[in-house]
This record gives structure tokens, sequence and C-alpha cells, in this order.
């Protein structure tokens, strides 16, 4: 079995099969998507999702880009929505300084209320972190420095520092489509050096979609090309490492049901 713990199902891009991207899903194999959320506004779209679907469960915040409009300043709001049965994480939230659609002041404000929800409901916080590698690690090691919480780096494409950084602070790092391109073993080289216990696997549906596949819209069943291929390069067999990192994904979002023994039997013969 494996998980894509981080997507985006609620996007217009799946509204016309939405159903059928599902069922592909378990086709595959897969028994557990997180889909995030990136604006309060919008995230009752995201939550009905998991009402629809038992594989489903969902991630509530503010993402950087959203940071100017609907960015935080206390973590309030977060701590009340952690509250419903199928909301497992925090975020995605963080700091992108490539794209800067968002004051930085504004990112990093709403990056310490969503730190905080994290820290008050030990929830982990799914952190979007792009061309921003010293002041992210900075934020993370202020924030725990007044509790220790739950955390992971999605779609990882930062550099060793900020790598080891989080591993040191019990953090976990998450792999994406971008680890299969042909241009990315620098980064599969950082990911060789994440402990195993740390690592993570996601599409971030309906982007990145992984080899043979790029530059087509990504969806969670081909989080198992993501996985293949990573596991070749680490030295893996597959189903070795699909239990490896489907075992940390329970271990870190502790609040997603385990999936039946029927589930899992079932994913087996399907993938």
């Amino acid at each position: 079995m494996l998980v894509d713990s981080h997507c985006h199902l609620d996007y217009p891009d799946f509204d016309s099969e939405r159903d059928a991207l599902v069922a592909r899903a378990r086709q595959a194999g897969i028994v557990r998507m997180v889909s995030i959320g990136v604006r309060l506004s919008q995230f009752e779209r995201v939550y009905a999702l998991t009402q629809a679907y038992k594989e489903v469960f969902a991630a509530v915040g503010v993402h950087p880009h959203e940071a100017g409009k609907e960015g935080l300043s206390a973590p309030d709001v977060l701590v009340e929505y952690a509250k419903r049965d199928k909301v497992v994480a925090i975020g995605e939230s963080g700091l992108d300084y490539f794209y800067q659609h968002a004051p930085r002041e504004d990112q990093q404000r709403s990056f310490r209320a969503h730190i905080a929800a994290a820290r008050l409901t030990q929830l982990p916080l799914v952190v979007h972190s792009r061309d921003a590698d010293e002041d992210t690690l900075g934020l993370l090691r202020e924030g725990q420095q007044e509790g220790a919480f739950p955390c992971v780096i999605h779609c990882f494409t930062g550099g060793l520092e900020l790598m080891q950084g989080c591993v040191d602070l019990g953090h976990y790092i998450s792999m994406s489509g971008i680890a299969t391109f042909k241009k990315s073993e620098e980064l599969r080289q950082i990911f060789a050096k994440v402990p195993p216990e740390r690592l993570l696997v996601e599409t971030d549906a309906p982007y990145l979609a992984p080899a043979p596949h790029r530059g087509k819209r990504n969806e969670p069943s081909l989080v198992a090309h993501t996985a293949r291929y990573m596991a070749d390069y680490l030295g893996y067999e597959f189903e070795a490492f699909s239990r490896l990192t489907s075992e940390n994904f329970f271990r870190l979002f502790s609040k997603v049901t385990r999936p039946s023994g029927d589930e899992v039997a079932a994913a087996s013969v399907a993938a």
C-alpha cells in the first residue's frame, strides 16, 4: 500500500472526474490521501471531500501565496478547525521568496501563527518552502523554543542545510515528482542522506507529475511512480519502500485512521 501525503483534490482541475480519480488511486494501491488547504475561505470545499471519500483527509491552512489576503496573525481559527474529525494537519503554510505573491512580512507572520497552531494541536505542520531555506529553518527553530510540534517539509527542493536542520528538529522530508526529473540529481543525493524513518512521498497534484508523465496533470495514483523511482535510487525493493514511507506517514499524521485489513488486501491486489 501507499499514501499520498499531499495533494489538492478540491482544485477545479478534477471537477469533471473526481470519482474516477479516487477510483484510480484505489486501483494503484493508494489507501490514504491528504487534501491540503491553501485558503480558509475555500476550506469547506476541501473538507467536503473528506466526507465523500473514506480515503481522503484534510489539512487546514493558508498558503504563503495567500498570506497577503488571508494570512493569519493568531492560531485560534486553525485550532478550531482542527477539532473536526478528519482534519489531520495544519497547513500548508511557510515561505515562498521565489514568486513572492505576498509580502515577506505577511508570510512570516502567518507562518508563525501556523507553527503555534501545530504546537497547540500537536497536528503536523505542512510546510511550503521555496528559495527561503534560511528563514524557514530560522522560524521553525524559533517555534521549537516554545514547545515541540510535528512537521513535514512538503515537496522538498531545498538545500542540505535545510534538510539537516529540519531532521535535527525531528521533522520529516517529503519527496514529490520533482525527485524523478533528470536535472534533480543533486536533490536525489540530499534525499539519500535523509534518515529513512523521516521520508515521505507525495504528488502535490495537480502539479509536478513524475516521469514519465512530466508536463501532464498529476493525480494521487501517480505517487506510485515517484515511490518506485526513489525506491530503486535508494536501493530498496518497491514493497519495502512503500511500507517504510506509509509507516512514516501514519506515525506523523497520527490522527489519520489506518486502513482496515480488507483495504490493505484490496490495495495489495490492485497494485
